[in-house]
């Protein structure tokens, strides 16, 4: 085929095949996923999408529709790149009929570019080299008949470069060597077979003890069985010199499957094959087998943190309590700050733990003064002696009021944020932090959205992954939970705003500049007159809003304006408790032209409207005394909360200043493949514990039913000298024999508690 301008010019990307690739991928039927892909294109925002466009999807949920766009962008960016690299190679004057059908077989990005990356190089190839010698023909004639000496006479031609028969036969197998390592088929083949095959094998560059990757010092896992985190920390460790990394396989069994794939006719030919896959075929496939898995591994990270960050938003908030917040402190003391029902502020004081009495009273007459009915402790340095302090003054005073302990993560970046000086720009960093403890104890989901989420501490090797997809991902996880839950309009702050559907930056400071001036919306047609609020908005943002203040029932409700007729006439037939037959239901579907999805969303809202989805998540641990590390006995049972879910385990707060670890190996008396399935962040359970280390402080749980029946937990108390490993580290051989199966890859919960950096919890 002979390419010409006009037609490489004239290539587009084919939608519809985007589309059904996207089905496929997704197993989604091609007319939903062709109906989703019309909305998105349409400017119609996600939520808005999986909550009033239902019929329209056939129903699909938030996750579907976000995976469908996920995967529309990027078709569309690996289209548009292939279109790219044609013209660009074409453009050299390269183009041959077999590369351009390999780049369009290219099913990722990284398969593309490697294509790709010979042609981008200044320096030419030697295949390139040969073919403008006019060898071209000659590595055609060379892969089909044996007689190839005498035919290479042929190409001899010193004006062109070649001056000997060798010269003539070494430049046909280079054209060969090249075909071998862009022929995408074959190529999968030879990839399949190293990922099946393949091992990861790492050696330490440094002295071991003092090392904190230790462990990976001589480190051997296939690579179908190595764990994400384990990559995340490997690629580290060869950041910083101490690791060394090899991908190995059997290279003469991957050969020999490849050269059963061709018709050998000649030696020269099979030369070119061998030399072809050693030199550039091997090489390209084992980048990109790392490539891919530290991209799988990034992406494993990035959903960990997504998903313990929905949790965490998702907590319950403590509505219509007054609450006395303490940011605890040593040398400066402790800042004490009183929150009104509605979260303002009203006040602030300091006390020092060294002065009990004098804190005590002081934190008795603000509680009286303020009629505060709750205490937040955050769960910084002192908190432990802080929280003794009110336990005490409780008792003492006979008080009809309890604690609970906050986690303070990223207080510290909202105190000294713009947003923090905004609010309270007369106020120290110190008392803002305060602040934000008790706000976020009295509505979590609308404080924490005004810190960044990477300060918030549950991530997994946030730091290691990359950041502009990580930002992406964990902006529409705040997203997509402040719109499960709903804003409101009267109350919600400029940083809530901006994550409501179809909302911007500049559009939720109007909405705050408009109720400064205007006093409370009372109605969500009102909307309508902040400048750029326009129709579009409007059916886009309408349904999150939510105006508790409004004459219209409906306003505070998630029924959308667009359906406020249907919704009366429900409403009207439910007020008078008439039947809502199935001639009925006919009829407002032919009168409203919508569907029984539609009709059934809105009987269910009326029944319960504007219900909060944060009530099916566990409440805070309220309490009145503290219990010490000294108080811990192995077989206690204890209630904790759940702080941070990561690959090996979670994080668990008991009410101490030590936070617990509930391992892999003790989440269930059955197999688990993750902790995420038995344990979300914000969960509050029974554990048991397991293991105590009272030199190092640290805590082993478990959630078994009996977890000293198991060889592998013993119930003793440590006191070994401690010494500084990963975190996700394991003492046991890669080779042991435990690894013979997937749960018991992870140590002994014994081992691995001698590795935890329990004080650090993977942030950095």
């Amino acid at each position: 085929m002979e390419f010409t301008k006009e037609w490489i010019d004239s290539l587009t990307i084919d939608p519809v095949g985007i589309v059904r690739k996207i089905s496929e991928q997704l197993g989604i039927p091609v007319h939903q996923v062709q109906a989703t892909v019309t909305l998105l294109k349409d400017g119609n925002t996600i939520p808005f999408i999986s909550r009033y466009r239902k019929e329209v999807t056939g129903s699909l949920n938030e996750v579907q529709v976000r995976e469908i766009s996920h995967q529309l962008s990027y078709l569309e960016n690996l289209e548009e790149r292939k279109l790219e690299v044609v013209r660009g190679i074409f453009s050299q004057g390269k183009l041959t009929e077999d590369l351009f059908v390999n780049i369009h077989k290219c099913q990722t990005l990284t398969e593309l570019e490697d294509l790709y990356a010979p042609y981008k190089k200044k320096k030419k190839t030697r295949a390139m080299i040969a073919m403008e010698k006019g060898l071209t023909p000659l590595a055609e004639y060379m892969e089909q008949y044996p007689d190839v000496e005498n035919e290479a006479q042929k190409y001899i031609n010193p004006e062109c470069g070649v001056n000997t028969v060798e010269e003539a036969l070494q430049g046909a197998m280079d054209i060969i060597a090249e075909r071998v390592a862009q022929d995408m088929e074959r190529r999968g083949k030879v990839r399949e077979y190293v990922q099946k095959t393949g091992k990861c094998e790492v050696k330490g560059l440094k002295e071991a003890e003092t090392s904190v990757y230790k462990m990976y010092y001589d480190y051997t896992k296939s690579l179908s069985e190595i764990k994400p985190h384990h990559i995340l920390a490997i690629n580290r460790g060869e950041r910083e010199e101490e690791l060394e990394v090899s991908l190995v396989f059997d290279m003469e069994e991957g050969l020999a499957r490849l050269l059963e794939t061709y018709t050998i006719v000649n030696p020269y030919q099979k030369s070119a094959i061998e030399d072809g896959y050693k030199r550039l075929l091997v090489p390209s496939i084992l980048r990109e087998i790392r490539t891919q898995l530290t991209q799988q591994s990034e992406q494993h990270g990035i959903r960990v943190f997504a998903e313990n960050l929905k949790h965490l938003l998702m907590q319950p908030p403590i509505k219509r309590t007054r609450v006395l917040a303490i940011d605890t402190g040593i040398r400066t003391g402790s800042k004490c700050v009183a929150l009104d029902e509605n979260g303002k502020y009203l006040g602030h004081f300091v006390i020092y733990q060294h002065q009990p009495e004098r804190a005590k009273a002081l934190l008795v007459d603000a509680i009286q003064k303020y009629k505060a009915e709750l205490i937040a402790i955050g769960n910084g340095t002192g908190s432990h002696e802080v929280q003794f302090l009110v336990s005490e003054m409780i008792s003492e005073y006979h008080l009809p009021i309890q604690f609970t302990v906050v986690d303070e993560d990223g207080a510290s970046v909202y105190s000294a944020s713009e947003i923090a000086m905004e609010e309270f720009p007369e106020l120290d960093l110190t008392v803002r932090g305060a602040i934000s403890i008790g706000r976020r104890l009295q509505d979590p989901l609308a404080e924490l959205v005004k810190i960044e989420p990477k300060a918030l501490g549950v991530g997994l090797y946030q730091h290691d992954v990359d950041q502009k997809e990580l930002a992406t991902k964990l902006d529409e996880t705040v997203e997509s939970v402040v719109n499960q839950v709903g804003v409101n309009i009267n109350t919600a702050s400029a940083a809530l705003l901006r994550y409501v559907s179809g909302m911007s930056s500049l559009l939720a400071k109007n909405i705050i500049e408009y109720r400064n001036a205007r006093g409370a919306f009372h109605s969500r047609e009102e909307l309508k007159k902040v400048p750029g609020f326009g129709p579009k908005t409007f059916e886009q943002a309408a349904g999150f809003l939510k105006v508790p203040e409004s004459e219209e029932y409906l306003d505070n409700t998630w029924v959308h304006p667009e359906n406020y007729p249907l919704a009366r006439e429900i409403l009207t037939y439910m007020r008078e408790k008439k039947e809502l037959t199935k001639e009925v239901m006919a009829s407002l579907k032919t009168k409203y032209n919508v569907g029984e999805t539609t009709i059934q969303d809105i009987i269910q809202e009326l029944h319960k409207p504007n219900r909060d989805p944060r009530e099916d998540y566990p409440q805070p641990i309220l309490q009145k005394g503290v219990i010490h590390f000294e108080d811990l006995r192995v077989g206690m049972k204890v209630k904790g909360k759940v702080k941070n879910v990561v690959d090996f385990g979670a994080f668990v707060d008991i009410g101490i200043k030590e936070t617990a670890l509930v391992h892999l190996s003790q989440l269930s008396d059955t197999f688990v493949h993750h902790p995420s399935e038995i344990l979300k962040v914000g969960d509050i359970r029974e554990f048991t514990i397991v293991e105590i280390d009272s030199l190092r402080k640290r805590i082993g749980l478990s959630l078994k039913s009996d977890p000293f029946t198991s060889q592998k937990t013993k119930p003793h108390t440590k006191t070994e000298k401690p010494h500084n490993v990963l975190r996700e580290t394991r003492q046991s051989s890669p080779q042991s024999s435990r690894e013979k199966r997937s749960q018991a890859t992870s140590p002994t919960l014994g081992d691995f508690l001698k590795n935890v950096n329990f004080d650090k919890q993977e942030r950095r």
